[in-house]
């Protein structure tokens, strides 16, 4: 006891895609793949990532390099204005 993950299992957990961040401590991580998420699947409960909202700038799950699947994305800005308290 009192050994790290890392030195208990002897392996370290590293992202698939190398420009993603790695697995976190708070992070699930799967050790089987994971069914298609991109795809709507409703056998599996998946709904898919068509028309969902994604971050330009993240590198986590919710950027859109992973949420969009390769098939491209549209940016758009945003200005919004709001009353002092």
């Amino acid at each position: 006891e009192g050994l790290s993950r890392r030195h208990r299992y002897n392996f370290q957990l590293k992202p698939y895609n190398p420009e993603h961040k790695p697995p976190g401590i708070k992070d699930l991580v799967y050790l089987e793949p994971s069914p298609p998420f991109c795809e709507k699947n409703p056998k599996l409960g998946i709904l898919g990532t068509h028309g969902r909202q994604c971050n330009d700038t993240s590198i986590g799950v919710d950027g859109c390099d992973l949420m969009c699947c390769g098939r491209g994305y549209k940016t758009q800005e945003v200005i919004v204005v709001e009353r002092c308290g």
